[in-house]
């Protein structure tokens, strides 16, 4: 069995962080949400993965280099524009070849893994198996309708008006057999090729399609509030380790992280949070489910619940929270009554907050 992840999104809802990086790159917890899915894809014992790369192909390619590191054997497959997810599936057709394979979007986040999932699909191995979980909203998503035996009757793409609220997760399992549903396709008024199309001639085609409902944290990490969720739910994981210099007149509370090579002076840290290597602390607050990357620059400042990325400065605000600073981002302020401040700042970035 091979893994294919889809890596060649444009990332519009996380801008302007993307326009300078790649979406599936932007950390959680100081770690690339892309790097979970690798994991995870690795723990269930599968080796061989395709990713298909877009725009930020050199990028992505940089941070995961041949997959050694998760214990992949990764082979890099150029995608010209993202022309939706079964046209990843048609470009990977010589790589995939006539294995069974699972499909990963590399911007969702399970926090429990794929394993079981996938054993699930190698034992009874119907034509495809798609992953399923209950949302608010299903008009943003993928939505399954299942019959009373619970076997999948039918998918809709992004419906005005849903059958039911069981949205499909980017996790799909499939046999060969998806290759020729793929291969028949036409765009849809979006001007993709839907998996969900693929899925549904299967299923006209009288082919068993399975499917699993997650119980546990999924989260499609395409915008900026999902995004410092997922970085929530990690953290709330987080173990303590102390690798910087934190000086008597700091206070650590609870579950923190502090780099190599970080200086942290007279601040007050309370956790779950992450502070990255190489970083300087000085009169500071940081929050609960913060994490702040390598190279960080933080004075006189509050920041709580936001992911700070790295190389970024902050100096002079008294509170900054619910947000996603951009790498080498520079935010500077004035003392004045205490507020809040929500920012979403793309890489380089300077602000200047004052009243």
């Amino acid at each position: 069995m091979k893994g294919l992840v889809l890596s060649g999104g444009s990332g519009t809802r996380l801008r302007p962080i993307t326009h300078t990086s790649a979406k599936q790159l932007v950390p959680v917890a100081n770690r690339p949400v892309l790097f979970y899915g690798l994991e995870s894809i690795a723990e269930a014992g599968i080796t061989e993965v395709g990713i298909v790369v877009g725009e930020t192909a050199a990028e992505i390619r940089e941070a995961v280099g041949d997959g050694s590191r998760f214990g992949l054997d990764v082979t890099y497959i150029e995608q010209e524009k993202p022309l939706g997810l079964a046209h990843g599936v048609l470009l990977a057709r010589e790589f995939l070849g006539d294995d069974d394979f699972t499909m990963y979007l590399g911007d969702n986040f399970i926090v429990d893994g794929i394993k079981p999932f996938v054993d699930e699909f190698r034992e009874s191995r119907p034509d495809a198996q798609i992953l399923l979980t209950r949302v608010m909203d299903p008009r943003a998503f993928g939505v399954a309708e299942l019959g009373s035996d619970g076997q999948v009757v039918g998918l809709q793409e992004k419906p005005e008006f849903p059958k039911s609220d069981l949205a499909l997760v980017g996790v799909y399992f499939f046999t060969p057999a998806i290759h020729e549903a793929v291969r028949r396709l036409k765009p849809s008024g979006r001007g993709e090729l839907e998996i969900t199309d693929a899925i549904q001639s299967l299923i006209d085609d009288g082919r068993t399609i399975g499917s699993a409902e997650i119980t546990g944290y999924w989260k499609d990490t395409g915008n900026v509030s999902d995004m410092l969720e997922v970085n929530r739910q990690v953290l709330e994981g987080v173990e303590p380790l102390m690798e910087g210099s934190v000086d008597e007149a700091s206070e650590i509370i609870g579950r923190v992280t502090v780099g190599r090579g970080t200086v942290v002076r007279n601040c007050r840290i309370i956790g779950p949070a992450v502070i990255g290597a190489d970083c300087e602390l000085t009169d500071t607050y940081i929050g609960p489910f913060t994490s702040v990357a390598d190279g960080c620059r933080i004075v006189s400042s509050e920041i709580e619940f936001s992911i700070v990325l790295g190389e970024a400065s902050v100096e002079g605000v008294d509170r900054v929270q619910s947000s996603l600073i951009g790498r080498r981002a520079t935010v500077s302020g004035t003392r004045r009554v205490p507020n809040s401040n929500r920012l979403v700042l793309g890489d380089h970035s300077s602000v200047h907050i004052q009243v």
